[in-house]
């Protein structure tokens, strides 16, 4: 009896063996495992560079083609003004000065050092409010502006030129950024700039000309600047002379103050992005003639 028992319960193990064998040998075959090619793969990994690149550096509007028309009749009214125009800090534009933003026309020291006054003034007034974001663009630098004049100091030497006095009551080594405007020779406009972030000595030309000898004066004078003030040379390690490949170029000989302030004003935001052209240009002059108009800057583009 027990045989006969013990002998049913294994083929009755046995059968239920045999029906799930049968069952797994006629389900679905389970899919291949994911095994892409080559190609494959790099598309997978642009797409999601791309994504990364999105999220860092979402894209930016457009530069505008025409300021709102509310606006231009500002600009119009401002361009009929006779006299003092508008005041920053020291500096100060009158009606011949704003002129000079009209198209075809070189700007001068008056424009440009207002111009730089109100990057200034708009890094302070953000400080001052601890403001962390302005319309989604990051908030303006710790800045400093030498002005026009700074450069042909310079050019005489650090003592002769008696650049100490430039920054009695300033550090210039706490600051994030140095910025200027160079003027060579009376006949084009450049931007330059002292990086303390990025520890670069930076040079912008719209004409693309290397400018070897800002690097020169602009590394002296920082030497000179830090022996003057902490009593010791200054440290160079890590920094180096950055001239950016593929900046904007004018197309031709009166633009170059426009792109030298534009610059500026870019580089006081940490922004790299210098998304204007020459076909910005006429825009971003009359912006300018409103923006100095009202003495302070409008929302970055």
């Amino acid at each position: 009896m027990f045989l006969d028992f013990g002998f049913s319960f294994q083929a009755a193990i046995f059968k239920r063996a045999i029906e799930r064998a049968n069952k797994s040998f006629n389900s679905p075959r389970p899919p291949k495992p994911f095994s892409p090619t080559i190609e494959e793969l790099q598309a997978l990994y642009k797409e999601k560079d791309s994504r990364i690149r999105e999220r860092l550096h979402p894209k930016r509007k457009p530069i505008p083609e025409s300021l709102p028309k509310d606006v231009q009749k500002e600009v119009q009214t401002l361009l009929e003004k006779s006299g003092v125009i508008a005041k920053a800090g020291r500096e100060q534009v009158g009606n011949k000065d704003l002129a000079r933003l009209r198209p075809g026309y070189w700007l001068n020291d008056e424009i440009i050092n207002f111009y730089g006054q109100l990057i200034v003034d708009r890094a302070t007034e953000a400080e001052a409010s601890k403001e962390n974001k302005q319309g989604g663009v990051s908030k303006p630098l710790n800045v400093h502006y030498f002005t026009s004049f700074f450069w042909p100091k310079l050019q005489t030497g650090y003592e002769k030129g008696r650049l100490a006095k430039w920054t009695k009551k300033l550090d210039i080594f706490s600051k994030d950024i140095i910025l200027m405007a160079i003027n060579h020779g009376n006949a084009h406009w450049t931007s330059a700039a002292i990086n303390f972030r990025q520890k670069r000595i930076e040079s912008y030309d719209s004409m693309g000309y290397q400018r070897k000898e800002v690097f020169r004066a602009l590394r002296s004078y920082l030497n000179d600047e830090h022996k003057n003030k902490k009593n010791k040379p200054f440290d160079f390690t890590g920094w180096v002379d950055y001239e950016m490949e593929n900046y904007p170029e004018q197309e031709n000989g009166f633009d170059c103050g426009i792109f030298t302030c534009q610059t500026l004003e870019y580089l006081s935001r940490g922004d790299e992005d210098f998304n204007f052209t020459q076909k910005n240009m006429p825009y971003l002059r009359e912006r300018m003639i409103w923006e100095i108009g009202r003495a302070k800057l409008a929302e970055p583009n």
